[in-house]
Parts: C-alpha cells; sequence; structure tokens
C-alpha cells in the first residue's frame, strides 16, 4: 500500500530533509512563523494540553546571551541563522485545560494538581509538539537546525522562568552553501517493528 500523501511532499517533510548546519541571510518573517504555528497546533497531545513554548530570539542582543549557552560547536550556526527559537516545556499548563480540554475541565486538578506529574507529562508532549514544529518549518519550505548541545540551565535562567523547561534550540532559515552533512543509516522496518 502507497501513502497518500504526494511523494513530492514525502520528500519536502522526510526523505531529503536534513538538519541544516548553514543558513542564507534571507529573513525568517513573523508571519512565515505564524502560518508554521497555525499548522502544526493541530498535532495531537494528551489532554490537548499543548505545553510548548516557542521563545524567538530576534535581536542581535538576545542572539548574543544566547550564543555563550550553546556548545562549542552549536555556536557559530546558532548566531548566523536568521531565527533562532527555543522550545521549552511549560509545567503550568494545566491552567489552560478547561479552555483546551472543555468537555472534562476537572482534568485540570484530577490528573495534573501535582508539579513532578505536570513536568513528566509536559516533557514529553511538548517534544512530540517540537517534532510537529520541525516538520511545520520543513511544510513551509525552510530548514531546521534543531540543537540539544546546550546549557539547559543556563537558557532556562537566561530566557524562561522556573515553570518552563526548555528542550531544544533551533536554527530556522532557508539552507546555505554546505548545510548538510552526509545523511546516517537508519534502522530497516524489521529492526523496529515487532509484531506480538
Amino acid at each position: 500500500m502507497s501513502l497518500v500523501l504526494d511523494p513530492a511532499a514525502q520528500d519536502l517533510l522526510f526523505r531529503e530533509a536534513r538538519t541544516a548546519n548553514t543558513f542564507t541571510d534571507e529573513p525568517v518573517t513573523d508571519e512565515q512563523v505564524q502560518a508554521i504555528y497555525d499548522l502544526v497546533k493541530y498535532g495531537p497531545t494528551a489532554f490537548n494540553q499543548s505545553p510548548l513554548r516557542i521563545t524567538l530570539v530576534r535581536s542581535p542582543e538576545a542572539r548574543e546571551r544566547l550564543v555563550k549557552h550553546m556548545a562549542e560547536g552549536n555556536q557559530p550556526k546558532t548566531a548566523a541563522a536568521p531565527l533562532v527559537a527555543i522550545l521549552s516545556a511549560d509545567n503550568e499548563f494545566h491552567e489552560e485545560l478547561p479552555q483546551l480540554f472543555p468537555h472534562f475541565p476537572q482534568a485540570k486538578d484530577a490528573f495534573f494538581s501535582e508539579r513532578p506529574v505536570r513536568e513528566g507529562a509536559a516533557a514529553l508532549n511538548a517534544a512530540m509538539q517540537a517534532a510537529y514544529f520541525i516538520v511545520g518549518v520543513r511544510a513551509a519550505g525552510l530548514a531546521a537546525g534543531p540543537m540539544t548541545g546546550l546549557d539547559f540551565e543556563g537558557v532556562r535562567k537566561e530566557f524562561l522562568d522556573d515553570d518552563h523547561t526548555p528542550l531544544m534550540v533551533v536554527n530556522i532559515g532557508r539552507p546555505g552553501p554546505g548545510a548538510w552533512f552526509p545523511r546516517s543509516p537508519r534502522l530497516a522496518y524489521d529492526q523496529v517493528v515487532t509484531t506480538v
């Protein structure tokens, strides 16, 4: 059985998509980011909790503050990318549940009254949303460079607060010269899928 999605779209989102390491200087507009969010917000999360929060780093001053928290190998590309997003998990997402999960507003207190439970749920569901975000960047015809080589606590203190846990930093833009490393191997279907 073949996929319903057009092969060109499959290539854009998956087969030809790579982590970009260089970018052109073409700006990424607020309208593009809004279009990406308006698409990826429909990706499912448990209880529709939607804990992902996105901090866009645009100003030179903020960029300088971020670069110092990146691993050495990630600093030049973070400094040069047209747009950088800090993706984080909102550990107080449950405050929005009466709006986001209106058919069972009690979920806020019934399931998420304790902070450790919220932190676990937020981390898992925001990570899923981060993946949707990366695919959304690709759907916009842009390249994403997600990175976890960073000082997480430094980024949290510099840009967030105690209620937000950074997950990754994503460089966004049009790929520049030499943007791609050679594609690494992938596991075969029978190495991943087990039928029981």
